[in-house]
């Protein structure tokens, strides 16, 4: 017999080596500073950039920014192109599992193997750079840079036809704006990230703007007058042309459906009638039609209407994980990733929208800096319990803390305070089942925490 490995062994190896080198790249991006940790200078993703030969001017972008509905927007966008039969690049931004959800090649997450070998391309250009950046009283490119970066030179090495790139924070400042977008999409905007955006909304409006680049076509959602203005502004400046859902474009009929909604659009170019979307609330009707008008205005300039039979077919495929997402049935488990109060409003309208509970309870954990006293407020008419505890971030606010605030809204009867996820998930199932069928399970509050549940009730496909 003889002693060399046959060709499943060799494959096992291989697959074994590419298995521990992945974990040494994440580990390594992931060691970077957060991604939370803006530094409002382009200069050091620039210099990559243009060491690396200016890979994000090797395809158009379709680029998107906004508070609330940017990922989702941003995977319609992708699946509309993809279903015209482009390749399409799609960075998005976090991710709920695994890094290499934030590249997605052809709708499909980066492989492990390609991630790899861009990562071993461009490491030794980002090390030059944050050298130098080090030398100057500087520091190295962040986690979010390093995404970017590996994300254009995928994208280019693909080649893709087209990137739909989703702002990680702001506009200006942010990234992913060393790209100059054909198209810039500006979803709902409203308080966030107070901190490193500003504290009013026209502040933040005002840094969301900067994607917004000469002769491109800017595509808004319907905004407050204010944030309206300022994104007008903008486009007036750059020599930008400004078209707004409800003005330009929106949806001219809605009816809800089982596992979703039926929609009627009125586009930039046309019409469209009875096309089913598998997401549910109105918000994401609103988003499906700042989609819509973004890709029209991509592939025609806005001037011609889309075969209908594409729409239809791509918004039927569209999926948004952890969005008002169902992961299991008897009872039912709702996962959201509302994060801020204006995301907790759209989930409470889609909440009262789309299902009927006989008893609904929220399993909820929250980031301490996240307004949990407003969020939980919005969110009280529509649970008859409420389970509070805490996901897997070191930024959850204390299940002891979030109860007391829980306690003040809700009446101490309708508050159980959990420690850990696992537990609180249990408590609530059997809270809802307490009277028979009907009940059912919202777990929300951050994105970390959809996650968290997802990973725990085995829905990991994103």
């Amino acid at each position: 017999m003889s002693g060399r490995p046959d060709a499943s062994q060799v494959e096992a190896g291989r697959r074994l080596g590419v298995e521990k080198r992945l974990r040494q790249v994440e580990m390594e991006i992931l060691g970077r500073v957060p991604e939370s940790e803006i530094d409002p200078s382009l200069e050091s993703v620039r210099e990559v950039m243009e060491l690396l030969g200016d890979p994000q001017r090797t395809f158009p972008v379709i680029h998107v920014t906004g508070t609330n509905g940017k990922t989702s927007t941003t995977r319609m966008v992708e699946t509309l192109l993809r279903e015209m039969g482009l390749t399409t690049g799609r960075f998005t931004s976090p991710h709920l599992h695994s890094f290499r959800e934030r590249i997605a090649i052809g709708g499909e997450s980066i492989s492990a193997e390609r991630l790899i070998e861009i990562y071993d391309q461009v490491l030794p250009v980002v090390e030059i750079v944050d050298a130098r950046s080090v030398a100057a009283g500087g520091s190295r490119l962040n986690f979010f840079m390093m995404s970017v970066v590996l994300a254009y030179a995928a994208f280019a090495d693909a080649p893709v036809d087209v990137a739909v790139v989703e702002v990680g924070l702001g506009g200006t400042w942010d990234a992913t704006n060393v790209a100059d977008g054909q198209v810039a999409v500006v979803t709902p905007v409203a308080i966030d990230h107070t901190r490193l955006l500003g504290s009013t909304v026209e502040e933040i409006a005002t840094e969301k703007s900067g994607i917004i680049k000469a002769s491109a076509i800017a595509v808004s959602s319907i905004q407050d007058a204010d944030v309206a203005s300022i994104l007008a502004d903008r486009a007036q400046e750059v020599g930008a042309r400004i078209v707004f859902e409800a003005n330009d474009f929106g949806v001219t009929a809605r009816e809800v459906a089982v596992g979703g909604q039926l929609l009627s659009f009125r586009g930039l170019g046309g019409d469209y009638a009875e096309v089913f979307l598998p997401l549910h609330g109105e918000h994401q009707a609103s988003n499906a039609a700042t989609a819509l008008a973004a890709v029209e205005a991509f592939v025609g300039g806005g001037e011609q209407r889309l075969d209908p039979g594409v729409v239809r077919e791509g918004f039927a495929k569209v999926t948004s994980p952890g969005r008002l997402e169902v992961v299991r049935r008897s009872p039912t488990v709702l996962v959201d990733a509302a994060h801020n109060p204006a995301g907790m409003q759209a989930l409470r309208a889609a909440l009262d929208d789309s299902f009927a509970f006989t008893r609904l309870v929220g399993v909820v954990a929250i980031f301490e800096d996240k307004e949990p006293a407003t969020m939980l407020e919005i969110l009280e008419p529509a649970l008859e319990h409420v389970v509070v505890t805490r996901n897997s971030s070191p930024r959850s606010i204390s299940p002891r803390r979030l109860g007391l605030i829980a306690a003040e809204i809700f009446g101490e009867d309708r508050v159980t305070v959990v420690d850990d996820l696992p537990d609180a998930l249990e408590q609530a199932v059997t809270i809802a089942e307490t009277d028979g069928l009907g009940g059912g399970v919202l777990v929300t509050g951050s994105i970390v925490t959809a996650a968290d549940a997802r990973m725990l009730l085995g829905s990991t496909q994103t």
